[in-house]
């Protein structure tokens, strides 16, 4: 893998035909490519092998984070650190306790759904690589590009360029990080 070598692009004509080639590179065992298409591309998930979004685990964890912190939290200072006897009430009350808790429940997983967002989609990138390459500005309007990393543990440049000949990519070009 070289380091100013993103990945080797092919640029495809039709929905169908970039849904057929993302199956064989499934099946050529590559892990690490993408497809770029102007509109979504019925199926393509289930061929690329996407499941559900991590995002919704950092919702998760930094809610339940922040409930879990302010329930501890009310119960320290309400009964440890400046404890106030009122009326003969208890020290440490759940219905009370539940209200604040929940509103930073709702605030951190919102926190946490950002932070997971731009965690998981590796921003902020002010600039993607295939961005340099002009015939990429068509994946807007009417071509699909298929992309497989240099990352990729199976990568070779000559073998993956030839898998792209083979099953219909057109335009095959080098993508260049710098």
């Amino acid at each position: 893998m070289s380091e100013t070598n993103y990945g080797i692009a092919a640029e495809f004509d039709s929905a169908a035909d970039v849904l057929r080639a993302a199956e064989k590179v499934r099946d050529a065992g590559y892990r690490r490519w993408d497809v770029f298409s102007p509109f979504p591309v019925h199926g393509l998930e289930k061929v690329m092998g996407l499941g559900n979004s991590r995002v919704g685990w950092f919702a998760f964890l930094f809610g339940a984070g922040a409930f879990i912190g302010t329930m501890l939290m009310i119960w320290y200072m309400n009964d440890f650190d400046y404890p106030i006897v009122i009326g003969g009430k208890p020290m440490f009350s759940t219905p009370m306790s539940v209200v604040p808790s929940y509103i930073l429940l709702v605030l951190f997983a919102g926190i946490g759904t950002f932070i997971g967002m731009i965690a998981l989609n590796e921003l902020p990138r002010h600039h993607h690589p295939l961005f340099a390459k002009k015939r990429f500005a068509l994946v807007s309007r009417d071509k699909f590009y298929l992309v497989i990393g240099s990352n990729d543990p199976q990568f070779s440049e000559s073998v993956t360029r030839k898998l792209l000949e083979d099953i219909g990519g057109q335009h095959i070009e080098i993508v260049e990080d710098k």
